[in-house]
């Protein structure tokens, strides 16, 4: 029995949509693999960036506890980070017979230019009570 004029072809119109099935299923997965890939490397450097932060916080504290600059600005690992160090609203309080002052420290970890993909930024502030 052979099949109809109307008939041939069908085969060839059904392989063809699997296949345009399949390399559309095949070009989103792809898509979604590169923008997980992104989401990954971004929380990384936030992370990092986060990171250099406390450090330069933490180095400030160190500094304002010694009784030196606790400003200052370094680059490490392609991150630039700044530290300031500013008297507080509350200054010097008397406590007891002594005075105790309030120094608020800051640092800013930045990593490339803002706008750029790989732009990391962070900033930590804390207030430190010196004797």
């Amino acid at each position: 029995m052979r099949p109809d004029a109307r008939q041939r072809g069908f085969g060839l119109v059904a392989a063809l949509f699997i296949i345009i099935v399949i390399a559309a299923v095949i070009a989103v997965m792809a898509r979604l693999s590169v923008t997980q890939s992104a989401t990954n490397s971004m929380g990384l450097q936030q992370a990092r960036a986060y990171q250099m932060a406390q450090a330069g916080l933490e180095w400030g504290i160190a500094r304002a506890v010694a009784g030196q600059s606790c400003a200052g600005s370094l680059t490490l690992e392609g991150f630039s980070i700044a530290v300031t160090c500013a008297a507080t609203s509350a200054g010097a309080v008397a406590e007891e017979n002594k005075t105790v002052n309030f120094r608020q420290i800051t640092a800013t970890a930045q990593y490339a230019a803002a706008g750029s993909p790989d732009y990391a930024y962070r900033q930590l502030t804390a207030v430190v009570e010196l004797p």
